[in-house]
């Protein structure tokens, strides 16, 4: 991230790996070897500060180069894990947010998001017997932390570009609550087991709903643990910049190969957006409900004077260049 110049960036999106969940153990001690030897002595605690101590390198630098007025958004998941005999929770969000105020960032509501899942709930502990019973944990956090202030709009170029990329009514209803429980994990079918080892991977819906909440169209978005790419590939789908890093270069031809096999998915996003909202409106006025305003691009009645002038972009064309450079051409 050296490289990447101060006040740069308009929003960050990204999922590190999570400290204190075993199959990411290897990936802190590459990074600091003392790791091993704590983790071998049982030392929970010292183990999970400084894989912390890691991850906090990175988040000094999204400071860094992050713009005034521009969001980080964090998913993090916390850890249970059982070392000394003793079993206990690791909550690696409040550390991160302890950490991230610390050096400046303004902490906002975040967002729970609770996994859907296919396989029933597994109890811990004890069992039906009191005492020795824990609570399962099946959500992650996203934390929402602003550098400075609010962000100004002051030529009127800027403030056309944000009523453009202004969001529906029911979208702003549905994305700013503070429980997510429509969303499922990702499953990755990933070959390598050393790829699969390097994914925190979330549902595409996920980071598309963070970059349409917290961005305009052609900001600059960032991923600092790009992992197989569903950042960048949101990004597309939403009509803005994103660059990414990832430090295992397999990944690279994985995320060529995603946007190619997902490119229906990147074109059809915008107009699935659309649908789903003339649907809304057919619902509201099949109830007896009028919308008093119409949005001028797509004669469709909305709810507020805000969406008027909302216009989704629209991948018509994706380029590779190469493994590190991709470009879409857009419709509005």
């Amino acid at each position: 991230m050296r490289y990447i110049p101060n006040d740069s960036i308009d929003l960050i999106v990204t999922s590190p790996p999570y400290p204190m969940i075993e199959m990411w153990d290897d990936l802190f001690i590459a990074q600091n070897p003392k790791i091993k030897e704590v983790l071998s002595s049982q030392n929970g605690i010292l183990a999970f500060n400084l894989m912390h101590e890691e991850l906090n390198k990175v988040w000094s630098e999204c400071y860094r180069v992050l713009k005034k007025g521009g969001y980080a958004c964090i998913n993090i998941g916390d850890a249970t894990r059982t070392l000394g005999g003793e079993f206990q929770l690791y909550p690696s969000h409040a550390k991160i947010l302890s950490f991230c105020s610390d050096i400046g960032f303004h902490s906002l509501p975040g967002i729970i998001w609770k996994k859907q899942t296919n396989s029933p709930a597994k109890f811990m502990g004890s069992g039906m017997l009191p005492t020795g019973a824990y609570v399962t944990l099946e959500y992650e956090h996203i934390l929402l932390l602003r550098k400075s202030g609010k962000r100004k709009f002051k030529t009127e170029e800027e403030k056309k570009n944000r009523q453009k990329s202004a969001i529906f009514w029911e979208e702003r209803n549905q994305w700013f609550s503070d429980l997510w429980q429509d969303l499922k994990g990702n499953r990755q079918s990933l070959h390598s087991e050393d790829l699969r080892a390097r994914s925190a991977a979330y549902p595409l819906e996920l980071s598309t709903r963070l970059i349409n909440m917290f961005s305009v169209q052609e900001d600059l978005v960032l991923d600092p643990y790009l992992g197989t790419g569903t950042t960048l590939l949101s990004a597309i789908a939403s009509g803005r910049n994103s660059i990414g890093i990832e430090l295992n270069e397999s990944f690279g031809g994985y995320i060529t190969q995603r946007i190619i096999d997902n490119s229906d998915v990147l074109k059809n996003y915008s107009p699935l957006r659309l649908q789903k909202h003339c649907d809304f409106v057919q619902q509201r006025e099949d109830g007896g409900k009028t919308l008093k305003y119409l949005n001028t691009n797509y004669s469709t009645p909305v709810v507020t004077k805000q969406e008027i002038n909302l216009t989704l972009p629209t991948v018509i064309k994706i380029h590779t260049e190469n493994d590190c450079l991709h470009t879409a051409t857009y419709i509005d």
